[in-house]
């Protein structure tokens, strides 16, 4: 049985994505900065030092690091965008709703923990009724 959010918790949700994105943006300038790319440039000279084998390594890390950040980023603007509409806050998957306490820690998810626990073990989820 799934069951609305009221104006007040997508209050709280939107405060929330906002938030988050805020963070997300400046994470993400901070390793795109000028500074960032500088350094990776410093670094690419001294690759040939001792250490570039390490260096190479952080860059990846970081690289990755960025790249998650900008996924997320997209889900969070996503969830802004659907914030308003009357499926925002239930499964994707089944169409129950999803708990207030996961849509707090991550409201940008659109899945109820059950749906999501089969997906990560690669269980075929219920359908949609």
């Amino acid at each position: 049985m799934s069951t609305a959010l009221t104006p007040a918790q997508r209050a709280e949700l939107g405060a929330l994505l906002i938030a988050r994105m805020a963070t997300l943006e400046e994470e993400i300038a901070a390793q795109e900065g000028a500074g960032g790319r500088v350094a990776a440039a410093a670094e690419l000279l001294d690759d040939s030092r001792e250490g570039g084998v390490q260096r190479e390594a952080d860059r990846e890390v970081a690289l990755q690091r960025t790249s998650q950040a900008h996924g997320e980023l997209q889900r969070v603007r996503d969830a802004l965008d659907r914030l308003e509409s009357p499926g925002f806050g239930l499964c994707s998957a089944c169409g129950e709703a999803i708990g207030m306490p996961r849509l707090q820690a991550k409201p940008w998810t659109r899945h109820c923990v059950a749906c999501e626990r089969q997906m990560e073990l690669g269980q075929p989820t219920p359908p949609r009724l």
